[in-house]
């Protein structure tokens, strides 16, 4: 069986964990263990982003895969298509850095990574098309028993990874909710930290799944109900890691600018016992598991990681050049 590295938040009294399945689809929700995802720190490839509006705009295309149980569009699990737009808005909101959105800080360390997503415009044979799949799983017999939950979904659907970014909304339950946010792989890179990585190709499907209660804006009784959810995974998918990475103050997430911390963070507060030298946590960072309403920070050394994860990895280098962003 392969490993299916997934995060997702438990709850456990008051404490929220993230988690790796070492087992297959149908055990998912009933073997869990903890795991750490890649990070950024000391040794980095790359120097911090400038901040120059001359610099490149890295324009990546996503295709959001809506997996329904035949709910007609805008209802159920089905999405409307005014919710996808917003959540990949919420998405540029974020990685722009955008004034007037929750997106926007002022820290000295907080950058515009200049990446924008855009909804596909073309599909794998050319013809036009809006960037949403909508697949009825009732109506499909998937056979997939790999124990990958990426390769379970993308069965009902999937682009070629070198030219896409593959979303998919994954129709849990709604007990769910809280429980499974979303998930990502990770990219082929030599950056440190990347063996903890989730694997995508050729090991198994790469992409991002999202709980579909948790995909964009929604009234869920939730602290993630803003769409912060795939701002989150979307930097797991380029290469950056929970401030924490490995749970040690030596080993966290490889970034200079992200006050070093030993223990994850939650909710909104900046609580200094997690912090390595009594500094206070950067809770505001997308990196963490705080409550989406407090989110608002990618740093510069943060974005120079998927900066060089867009120049260097297979896979993501070339979702510049993809015929999806093609009018």
């Amino acid at each position: 069986m392969s490993d299916i590295t997934y995060v997702c938040k438990i709850k456990k009294g008051d404490t929220k964990v993230k988690v790796n399945n070492r087992i297959n689809y149908y055990l998912i929700f009933l073997v869990l263990t903890p795991i750490f995802f890649l990070s950024c720190q000391d040794d980095k490839i790359v120097d911090p982003v400038e901040d120059d509006p001359e610099s490149k705009i890295y324009k990546l295309p996503v295709v959001i895969h809506i997996l329904h149980k035949g709910e007609p569009i805008g209802e159920g699990f089905n999405l409307s298509k005014e919710r996808i737009e917003r959540q990949v808005e919420i998405l540029n909101e974020d990685y722009r850095k955008r004034e007037g959105t929750r997106g926007y800080n002022k820290h000295p360390d907080g950058g515009d990574s200049k990446i924008e997503f855009v909804l596909a415009k073309k599909n794998p044979v050319g013809d036009v098309t809006d960037g949403i799949v909508r697949v009825n799983i009732d109506s499909v017999d998937n056979p997939t028993n790999t124990g990958s939950l990426f390769d379970y979904y993308a069965y009902y659907s999937y682009w070629n990874p070198e030219n896409y970014i593959n979303i998919w909304t994954m129709p849990l339950d709604e007990s769910m909710i809280n429980i499974v946010l979303g998930m990502a792989t990770g990219p082929e890179t030599e950056l440190p930290g990347a063996d903890l990585l989730a694997k995508g190709e050729p090991y198994q499907a790469e992409g991002i799944l999202i709980n579909t209660y948790h995909f964009g804006e929604s009234e869920i009784n939730s602290n993630y109900n803003l769409g912060r959810t795939l701002t989150h995974e979307m930097g797991h998918y380029l290469g950056v890691l929970h401030l924490w990475g490995g749970g040690d103050c030596e080993n966290n997430d490889f970034c200079d600018d992200t006050p070093p911390i030993s223990e994850k963070i939650t909710g909104c507060s900046p609580d200094v016992s997690s912090g390595c030298d009594e500094e206070p946590v950067m809770f505001n960072n997308y990196m963490t598991w705080s409550n989406d309403i407090c989110m608002n920070i990618f740093t510069n050394d943060q974005i120079s990681r998927m900066h060089y994860v867009l120049e260097n990895s297979a896979r993501r280098k070339t979702l510049q050049n993809s015929i999806g962003l093609s009018d």
